[in-house]
């Protein structure tokens, strides 16, 4: 099998698009299936999904949420029951129509069973809203059984014509929350809660400045109320939706008879809550922090924080820096919790690769630091540590590299995040005038705040003209009234637009 870490990157201002292939490739983190639209997640990706899984999930228990597991079949007529859901969704499902399969008569295989036609056709969910109500009414009956607070990790099946790696699949990953409230205001304090909670994530672990706000209407999730999210911009200056969260409304209540006897003893529909990130976030952590070298990972989400690279030219050599590097991993792997979980440290003892190889290979797999110890390292008991991000590096003591380590992963954490932050600052700018807004998105881009009025008209007219979307109209704004930059009436506030992913 060839080695992909050895292969060249296209570098980003050659081809964005490739470049954003290549270090995917070179980093072994995911490949094309022979499933049409669909990719294959090696183990070094899914360990980086596991990570987002695993202080996700943490966070969601703390503010009292459960996880359960619902059906990947929908049935037909549940999509159909909520018509502005169902018109968002119905151009990406894909949909089961007979269950068995049997020999073909000609010996040439296999073919469907035209007896084996279901009654009601099932389609592989493009989200669960659908199953997960149909369920909620039967859990829910009082006041009592309030709030339910669900959530789920699942693969999600949406139809897409062109596909790009983490970013957008047939096939992907995901998590999604799902719950029911007494009333609107507990619903949208929910809401608000875990779209929160994403943008503390994006910027504590992941590294990535998001801008928060509320969707338009016509980028608002299908059959919502209300939806919000969390945009971060990649280095090509494009948005990446990061995470969003809907406020339901009682839309879907209403549709699946969701309801509670309330304190007074009156029947009463539950207001309920949506919200997800998915494996899309891998995309969003390659294209807002690596570089023509390869993968950059923040400390935080990195599966692998630390390796330890031993150099030796002879047997003698070799047995006595083997040694040393045992006792540095074990003094390292002893310091934290953050440094003691699986695959935190990694000792690269491969006798078969040179040092130089093996540096190329770590580097393009983005581990944030690196230890380099030789013969004459040790004999100053002394050890090379390297930083990924900026590539500097010097020599410490063996003594002191548990606290070196430390404050070196704290270190390019905050820098990630800080050189993340100045470039959102620098590709974003105030727009008045829509002659100057399209000479913006006629070149690299970035982000455009611009007053936008309430008609749709408006939007997309924009939008098929720049291919300029609203990402979100951000809570942070200042009131600044002015008019829309396409038809010039009256706007209260100021949108996003970008070119997204």
């Amino acid at each position: 099998m060839p080695d992909s870490s050895q292969k060249r990157i296209t570098p980003r201002a050659e081809n964005y698009s490739q470049w954003y292939l290549d270090v995917i490739e070179s980093a072994g983190l995911a490949e094309h299936s022979v499933v049409k639209g669909c990719m294959v997640i090696k183990p070094y990706g899914y360990a980086i999904w596991e990570n987002i899984q695993k202080i996700l999930d943490a966070e969601f228990k703390k503010t009292g949420h459960e996880n359960a597991y619902f059906p990947l079949f929908i049935p037909k007529s549940f999509l159909s029951r909520e018509a502005e859901h169902v018109e968002g969704f119905a151009k990406e499902c894909a949909v089961v129509t007979h269950h068995r399969l049997k020999n073909d008569s000609s010996g040439a295989g296999v073919v469907v069973d035209p007896a084996a036609k279901l009654e009601e056709e099932l389609v592989v969910r493009p989200t669960s809203e659908t199953i997960i109500h149909d369920t909620m009414s039967r859990w829910i009956q009082s006041w009592r059984d309030l709030p339910l607070l669900l959530n789920q990790w699942a693969n999600i099946v949406r139809w897409e014509m062109r596909t790009r790696l983490f970013l957008r699949t047939t096939e992907f990953l995901w998590q999604e929350g799902h719950t029911a409230h007494e009333n609107e205001e507990q619903a949208e304090e929910e809401t608000m809660k875990m779209l929160e909670v994403y943008k503390k994530f994006a910027q504590d672990c992941l590294a990535l400045p998001v801008i928060s706000g509320q969707k338009s209407e016509r980028e608002k999730f299908a059959g919502a109320l209300r939806t919000y999210a969390i945009e971060a911009m990649m280095q090509d200056g494009k948005a990446l939706q990061a995470g969003t969260s809907h406020n339901l409304g009682q839309n879907f209540a209403k549709v699946f008879q969701i309801r509670y006897l309330d304190r007074a003893g009156q029947l009463q529909h539950v207001w309920q809550t949506s919200w997800g990130v998915s494996t899309r976030l891998i995309g969003a952590l390659i294209m807002g922090h690596s570089d023509d070298k390869g993968l950059v990972l923040p400390p935080k989400i990195a599966p692998i924080k630390v390796v330890i690279v031993p150099i030796w030219k002879s047997e003698e050599e070799r047995e006595k820096v083997l040694k040393a590097a045992l006792r540095l991993k074990e003094a390292l792997s002893e310091i934290s919790p953050e440094l003691g979980v699986f695959g935190a440290v990694r000792l690269d003892d491969r006798d078969h690769l040179t040092p130089g190889h093996k540096f190329h290979e770590w580097e393009k797999k983005g581990v944030p630091v690196r230890l380099e110890l030789g013969p004459k390292d040790i004999e100053k008991n002394a050890v090379v540590i390297v930083r990924r991000d900026t590539g500097e590096k010097k020599a410490i003591l063996q003594s002191d590299a548990p606290s070196e380590v430390l404050n070196l992963l704290s270190e390019i954490q905050g820098a990630l995040f800080q050189k993340a932050s100045d470039f959102l600052v620098s590709h974003s700018r105030k727009i008045d005038h829509y002659e100057e807004f399209k000479a913006f998105f006629s070149g690299d881009g970035g982000f455009a705040y611009s007053h936008l009025c309430d008609s749709p008209d408006c939007e997309t007219k924009i939008s098929e003209e720049t291919l300029a979307t609203v990402r979100c109209i951000p809570f942070e704004q200042k009131e600044e009234t002015g008019t829309c930059i396409l038809c010039g009436k009256p706007a209260e506030k100021r949108a996003v637009f970008a070119k997204a992913y």
